[in-house]
């Protein structure tokens, strides 16, 4: 993988996303249309490719202005996650609930819940998934219809499953989240010939979650009052644990554990 700059007025940024990466920046089309995947830097921000040019390009960016109509207080009402991680009576609360979106990719349902109203502690462990996450969180902050919602969310690059624990061990009770939400990648064998482009990307960057086991104990370790699972309409239970109860829409489904606090 290469980082491309577009023109030279990018390649400082460019060169900065290659530096935390530990990969090679370039100005040359030539020389990155010879990677099997490419960063490219110009002026729409930063995004993920299999190629320069062609009919079939694949191209993977962050771009929260997508997610606008949904963020609306009507429509937000009705998504699904948001119902999910609602936790009783925080209304009432004199602080904003905390969320941990442990698995956050591309920060889409991060955003919903920073929304919603929650203080969200976003974390991804794939460099290059972060440094697009990362982003678009910043091209998202010059915005003003989303400058508030994303100073609410805050992305952390690494484990998280060390993370909640480290959490569970350490965090006094005022610190803890009130909600955890995971979303696994969905197992190769549930991916169709109409798998969407963008997870076609991820895919090759990131392997199904083989750890299903220790993501949940790290989540219900970090003591919230709700781990939230995103799962496929007809996917088995994470780790194979039965949730205390299920929320579906037309293709997900949110599986909920309820945690009671002292």
């Amino acid at each position: 993988m290469i980082v491309f700059a577009e023109q030279e007025q990018y390649l400082d940024e460019a060169a900065a996303v290659a530096q935390h990466l530990h990969m090679e920046v370039t100005l040359s089309e030539e020389e990155a249309g010879q990677e099997e995947l490419i960063l490219r830097y110009g002026e729409k921000g930063l995004s993920l490719t299999d190629s320069l040019s062609g009919k079939n390009v694949q191209q993977l960016r962050g771009d929260f202005t997508r997610m606008l109509p949904r963020l609306r207080q009507a429509n937000l009402e009705r998504e699904f996650l948001v119902k999910a991680a609602r936790i009783k009576g925080s209304h009432e609360w004199e602080r904003r609930p905390k969320a941990v979106d442990a698995t956050a990719g591309l920060g889409e349902d991060s955003i919903l819940l920073a929304a919603a109203g929650f203080e969200v502690q976003l974390f991804e462990y794939d460099p290059v998934i972060a440094a697009l996450l990362r982003d678009a969180l910043r091209r998202a902050a010059q915005l003003p219809e989303l400058e508030a919602i994303v100073s609410r969310m805050r992305l952390q690059e690494g484990d998280s499953i060390r993370a909640l624990r480290q959490i569970g061990e350490c965090a006094r009770e005022a610190e803890r989240p009130d909600v955890v939400v995971l979303d696994p990648m969905f197992p190769e064998r549930q991916k169709s010939a109409l798998v969407k482009k963008k997870f076609q990307l991820l895919h090759q960057l990131e392997n199904p979650c083989s750890t299903e086991e220790e993501m949940l104990e790290a989540a219900l370790t970090a003591g919230p009052r709700k781990v939230v699972i995103k799962r496929p309409i007809k996917g088995a239970y994470l780790a194979g644990r039965r949730p205390d109860y299920s929320l579906s829409g037309k293709a997900i489904r949110y599986d909920c554990f309820t945690i009671a606090r002292g």
